[in-house]
């Protein structure tokens, strides 16, 4: 069950062009200490500034914790992770082997959570890496994604969270633990608050949260009474998740789904393979085309939303760490919807039963190819029984 708490102040940011100006002012503006949590760095103009940004906050005396994900980060250079770790940012890898030989289950658990904490005062989550949004083909608009940057009540849920795993990972590595912040450094900047937007923090780890945000989706959805919108990159619903999509259409709720249209990899033509059951129901169905879409967001009767770093596959429901933020209210849920209504009156195109039914047999036999291939490869890492 997600704890809700008041005395939150969120902004939604906009892909890159919103977040990373955000993100390197509060790195500027630290005093102790910074947590980075990561999926992907890349070292491009963007990688560069944010590593700048991080260098110059431990020249003056930041504590700076970056954590990156092994198979995110490896072709991340390691002379530029020197650099960094010369100039004073502590740097982990989280699973750093990432051999293609073998198929057991822990290789696969990455850290996919894109957090971020400042001085226990500000805070953000989302679904954006360190990467430019203009790292995409040619023809391409910049990527699609969204994040919230967050000062109040969980913003403490955040640090904890960020400090907990850096200092596990520490001991697995035998490094050393965080720097000690007396807690009285931070009183001057707490935002206990009563009014503000009601929001609860939702991890995903295999230990006591394996299936925490995939429950707040499906209650949420469950009680949904009128609208569902539901923005996610990589969609790979299993039954549970697809049974509740169908019981909300079926009982009159308007369900919309803004999907992935460039395809990046081959098992995302698994998705399809649902297609035909969704549009029978009156679900309707977008692929966004005019660029890679990254987004992992949704709104539900205009006052539930969730913007983080899941997606419905069974990588993030079932293997990966994972932090999504849920907030309650009626303000920021409004702006978000505008945001994808507007994204797939511009940039989306709509998915129609007809044309669908009479699509080519290649395309039809490449999604369930895909679809089967990963059952098959999920059966054999230990999760035959998920749908």
């Amino acid at each position: 069950m997600s704890i809700f708490t008041k005395g939150n102040f969120i902004t939604l940011l906009r892909s890159g062009e919103e977040y990373f100006p955000a993100l390197e002012a509060a790195i500027h503006h630290a005093k102790y200490e910074i947590y980075i949590e990561t999926y992907i760095y890349q070292m491009d103009e963007i990688g560069l500034r944010i590593g700048d940004a991080l260098m110059g906050a431990a020249q003056r005396g930041v504590a700076v914790y970056l954590l990156l994900d092994g198979f995110g980060c490896q072709s991340l250079a390691k002379s530029y992770i020197q650099k960094l770790t010369t100039s004073g940012v502590q740097v982990m890898i989280y699973r750093e082997k990432t051999s293609p030989w073998t198929l057991q289950k822990n290789r696969l658990r990455r850290l996919h959570r894109k957090m971020v904490v400042v001085d226990r005062k500000t805070g953000f989550v989302g679904g954006i890496n360190i990467i430019d949004d203009y790292d995409v083909p040619k023809d391409a608009t910049p990527r699609l994604d969204y994040a919230v940057k967050i000062e109040g009540a969980i913003v403490n849920n955040i640090y904890h969270a960020m400090h907990k795993l850096w200092r596990r990972m520490a001991w697995l590595q035998m490094r050393s633990k965080p720097k000690q912040i007396t807690e009285k450094h931070f009183k001057q900047t707490s935002h206990a608050k009563t009014n503000g937007i009601k929001a609860a923090l939702v991890l995903r780890d295999n230990i006591l949260h394996r299936r925490d945000i995939e429950e707040a989706y499906l209650s949420a959805i469950s009680k949904a009474k009128n609208e569902i919108i539901i923005a996610n990159a990589y969609f790979l619903p299993g039954w549970r998740f697809r049974k509740a999509l169908l019981e909300a259409a079926q009982r009159g709720v308007k369900v919309k789904l803004l999907l992935q249209g460039r395809l990046e990899y081959f098992y995302m033509f698994a998705s399809h393979a649902f297609y035909h059951q969704f549009l029978q129901q009156g679900i309707e169905i977008y692929e966004y085309r005019k660029s890679f879409m990254h987004s992992k967001v949704a709104v539900i009767d205009g006052q539930w939303a969730t913007v983080g770093s899941s997606n419905i596959d069974p990588f993030s429901l079932l293997l990966a760490r994972e932090a999504n933020v849920l907030m309650l209210n009626r303000t920021f849920a409004k702006e978000l919807r505008t945001d994808i209504l507007k994204t797939i009156a511009d940039g989306a195109m709509q998915i129609h039963t007809e044309k669908w039914q009479h699509r080519h047999l290649m395309g039809r036999l490449a999604s369930w190819l895909a679809y089967g291939g990963l059952r098959l490869f999920l059966g054999v890492i230990g999760f035959s029984n998920e749908r």
